[in-house]
């Protein structure tokens, strides 16, 4: 064991063997806040216990901040300026 607490989910969200824990990645650009992420960990976390069950220690949330040059759209790097 790892050392967290380990729940069982329950019956009804139960998967095969070793794949009881979601992990949700948001890929974002950097510049938030710790209280921004802070607070669309709590609201991704709830959503996810509303819509799929489980408990709010099963929900992991993985934030992975991105700068501007590394994120292309249509070609384009979202650093490059807006076409005129």
């Amino acid at each position: 064991m790892c050392g967290w607490p380990r729940t069982s989910p329950p019956e009804a969200i139960k998967t095969t063997k070793g794949t009881g824990m979601p992990v949700i990645k948001i890929e974002m650009f950097e510049g938030r806040t710790v209280e921004q992420k802070r607070a669309c960990a709590a609201a991704v976390t709830q959503a996810f216990i509303d819509t799929c069950g489980g408990t709010p220690q099963s929900v992991h949330v993985v934030f992975q901040d991105v700068a501007r040059h590394d994120w292309a759209v249509a070609g384009r790097l979202a650093s490059d300026p807006k076409p005129e």
